[in-house]
């Protein structure tokens, strides 16, 4: 269960803080991308703990991610599966070439060696298709690139 938070709520288990230096964890959180990108978000722990992210505007989230609640309890985000659709090649130009009109029609794209993933949207695996990349639906954790400005963009082991 996710929502956005009303200003006036107050739940117990409040999230203020994503941690930059490693810690364990004591409970995951596991969300689609789309929620990983609000600040202030009603949320269910995956142990069924109710809680509220209350973290600075702008913040995306990213699977191993690390967060603390104002009890000091420390939580680790994990992308979900959602539905996408990965794009294959072995030919490099045909891969640039399809992130190059993904891109201009600004979607977000996860890159991996020999394939792409975005969003699932039939009209956009049309085209992909036509540019000679073979194309198939997924449930898979989506982890798009933050853009050339995003900043702090880091990948986990």
């Amino acid at each position: 269960m996710t929502r956005k938070m009303n200003v006036d709520e107050n739940p117990e288990l409040q999230i203020t803080e994503r941690l930059r230096e490693p810690a364990d964890a004591q409970a995951t959180l596991t969300l689609p991308f789309e929620q990983r990108q609000k600040s202030r978000l009603r949320i269910r722990l995956d142990n069924g703990q109710d809680a509220g992210l209350f973290l600075p505007r702008g913040t995306v989230l990213r699977h191993g991610d690390r967060l603390r609640a104002t009890s000091g309890l420390v939580v680790e985000v994990r992308a979900a599966p959602e539905a996408v659709s990965t794009a294959r090649a072995d030919d490099t130009l045909l891969l640039a070439r399809a992130a190059y009109h993904l891109g201009n029609r600004h979607v977000a794209l996860q890159l991996g060696p020999g394939w792409l993933r975005y969003p699932h949207d039939h009209v956009l695996d049309d085209m992909t298709r036509e540019l000679g990349l073979t194309v198939s639906r997924e449930q898979a954790p989506f982890e798009p690139e933050a853009g050339a400005y995003g900043g702090g963009h880091h990948h986990h082991a």
